[in-house]
This record gives structure tokens, C-alpha cells and sequence, in this order.
């Protein structure tokens, strides 16, 4: 189950993406059914954007607050399931 950091935290990272690729969708945050200390951030987000903005912020908050988010770019009307 996701706790209110986590979720929080996932917020702020998709607000800071979404700033830098305002057409980015927001589908929805999931716990990892891999592993529940990862939270993935599901997104629809145009193939050709540069997804290395994605991989450092999620590294930062992994630094910072020791949790692991993944953003997963899902094409449109596609819903990943945990």
C-alpha cells in the first residue's frame, strides 16, 4: 500500500515532469507488484521525448527520501495493472 509520502513524492515528480512536457497524462500511481518498496508513476507521454528527466528526478528522490519510483510511458487509453 502506497503511504502518504510515497504518494506525495510521486505527486512532485509528475509535477516536475509535467512542467518540463505539459502534454504528459497522469494514468495512475501503483505500488510495484514486483516489489513493494517501488511505486511506479504510469504515464502517457509522446515517444519521442527526452525520458532521461524522468530516470534523474526518480534517482534524486531515491537519494533524498530513499524511495524507488519508476515512470512507465503507457501508450494512450492503455492502463498498466499491478
Amino acid at each position: 500500500m502506497i503511504n502518504f509520502k510515497q504518494r506525495e513524492l510521486s505527486q512532485m515528480l509528475f509535477d516536475k515532469l509535467k512542467k518540463r512536457f505539459p502534454e504528459l497524462e497522469l494514468i495512475d500511481i501503483i505500488e510495484s507488484p514486483e516489489n513493494s518498496n517501488s511505486i511506479w508513476v504510469n504515464v502517457i507521454m509522446p515517444d519521442d521525448e527526452d525520458r532521461e528527466m524522468a530516470s534523474e528526478l526518480s534517482a534524486d528522490i531515491n537519494m533524498d527520501y530513499g524511495y524507488h519510483f519508476l515512470v512507465l510511458s503507457s501508450p494512450k487509453n492503455e492502463k498498466i495493472v499491478a
